[in-house]
C-alpha cells in the first residue's frame, strides 16, 4: 500500500543533500588540516617576547630577546609572555573563522 511519499522522502533531493553536505565536510576537514600545520606568530612589547604556535594550537617556540629579562621584574616578563600567547591565539581564531567553511546553524 502506497501512502505518496514518492520514493522516499525527496529521493534524488536527498542524494543531492547528501553529497552537498560530504563535500563541505571535506572541505571544512581539507582547511583545518592546512590550519593545524600552519604556524602563526604572536609578539609582545614590540617583539620583544614572541610566541610560535600551529593553528591547532599547540606550542611551537617561545623566544625572549635579553633586553627584556629583569630579574626585578618577573611579572613583566610573565605578563609579556602571556601577551604574546594570546596574541598568537587570537590570530588562529581569525583564520579559522576566515577560512573554514561553516555550516548554517551551527
Amino acid at each position: 500500500m502506497a501512502y505518496g511519499f514518492g520514493g522516499g522522502f525527496g529521493g534524488g533531493n536527498m542524494q543531492q543533500l547528501m553529497r552537498q553536505a560530504q563535500k563541505l565536510q571535506q572541505q571544512m576537514q581539507q582547511a583545518r588540516a592546512q590550519l593545524d600545520a600552519e604556524e602563526f606568530v604572536g609578539s609582545s612589547g614590540g617583539g620583544m617576547v614572541e610566541v610560535v604556535m600551529f593553528g591547532n594550537k599547540t606550542l611551537k617556540a617561545v623566544k625572549i630577546k635579553k633586553e627584556v629579562v629583569d630579574p626585578d621584574d618577573v611579572e613583566m616578563l610573565e605578563d609579556l609572555v602571556t601577551s604574546a600567547f594570546n596574541d598568537a591565539l587570537s590570530k588562529i581564531d581569525i583564520a579559522e573563522k576566515e577560512r573554514i567553511p561553516q555550516i548554517p546553524g551551527m
